[in-house]
């Protein structure tokens, strides 16, 4: 027991797990995700498909395969909107150590993702969340991605489970928390979200991330296990890789700014100041590069050689879990164009911030 006293909620067994999907013209990928949900080890006693402004097949199917459906009604907020309609109507009806799961429409849950949530919920975690691998397809974009999120899988397990982010791909909550956040908002602990007590903030373009603010600002812990795990869709092309990206690096941004520095943010923070210094250094080594070739002053240094060969060696161990043949590939450092267009996206997202652009889903 007193292991789990930092976690903010008194023990207690879980009673009844409700899984809800959030789902706007899924009708390709939602089945997939049911199946995923019916295949647990520990089964949702309900599963509740949001089928928000669907003009496909999705609601059918999801009839179909016997999962209750949530039309949501005039919801101009997307995700996070049709979540607090669905959330509105169940909170009510729920006992406090009942669980809530949420989880994207285009992921598809480990067998044993439900048992092992519910299980860290019982020891008083405020938030359970999982680590995912990229889903097949999207060419070479895709590739990148599956090795990327293969790279966040590790880095996590090796924290023992401690997360930034309580992902949008699968996340498990205890209804208690829940009804504290809608509280909090409320009465101004918590930003106010849409004003009426929703649990998830509209005004947000990462409404997860200001999710998981929420829960560690009530004194809750968060934890991403090893046994909570996924797969979900990539993007399969630049493009829309580029506008996911920018969308999830400003988001994270304004919520920084939106809680102020407190003793929870001041981390986040500190990633977004190593994150700038960062680009920095890379525009300067970029343009130092440039201007040696320009100028045929280019030599090569033992010490950046030296550097270099730590940058490879970080590359090929920490895709290990994807095979020897990928380990190989990323010794070449090809990834390094990867790096560098999403520490673009990441300059794009602070201009954007910093001059209060238009925001775009």
């Amino acid at each position: 027991m007193g292991k789990h006293r930092r976690t903010g909620l008194t023990p207690a067994r879980t009673r009844n797990v409700i899984a809800l999907i959030p789902a706007h013209n899924e009708a390709g990928v939602i089945a997939d995700s049911l199946r995923g949900l019916y295949g647990q080890t520990l089964p949702p006693q309900r599963v509740v498909v949001v089928a928000d402004n669907c003009t496909d097949a999705t609601a059918a199917i999801t009839a179909s395969l016997g999962a209750e459906v949530f039309e949501t009604r005039g919801n101009r907020h997307k995700k996070a909107g049709g979540l607090n309609q669905a959330l509105a109507a169940l909170l009510p009806e729920l006992h406090d150590d009942d669980v809530v799961l949420v989880t994207d429409a285009d992921s598809v849950l480990d067998p044993g993702f439900v048992a092992c949530g519910a299980e860290h919920l019982a020891k008083g975690y405020g938030g359970v969340g999982g680590t995912f691998r990229g889903g097949p397809g999207g060419g070479f974009v895709g590739h990148l991605q599956r090795n990327e999120y293969a790279r966040y899988a590790r880095d996590v397990r090796r924290l023992g489970g401690k997360c930034l982010v309580l992902t949008g791909t699968a996340a498990m909550f205890r209804v208690q928390v829940l009804r504290q956040i809608s509280r909090a908002r409320l009465k101004g602990r918590l930003p106010p979200g849409d004003g009426r007590g929703g649990v998830y903030d509209t005004s947000v373009l990462t409404e997860d991330n200001e999710l998981t603010f929420a829960v560690l600002h009530l004194g809750h812990q968060v934890i991403s296990p090893k046994g909570c795990t996924l797969t979900t869709e990539v993007m399969p092309t630049w493009r829309a890789l580029w506008n996911q990206r920018l969308r999830w690096k400003r988001g994270a941004v304004e919520n920084c700014v939106q809680y102020g520095l407190t003793h929870i943010t001041w981390r986040y923070w500190g990633r977004q100041l190593l994150s700038m210094i960062g680009i920095l250094v890379t525009a300067v080594y970029l343009a130092t590069i440039a201007y040696s070739l320009a100028t045929d002053s280019f030599r090569l240094h033992e010490f950046w050689l030296w550097v270099s060969l730590v940058f490879v060696v970080e590359r090929v161990v920490t895709v290990r879990e994807r095979g020897w043949r990928r380990m190989l590939l990323a010794a070449s450092m090809y990834e390094l164009l990867f790096d560098f267009l999403l520490q673009a996206c990441h300059a794009k997202a602070y201009l954007d911030s910093v001059f209060r652009r238009e925001r775009a889903w």
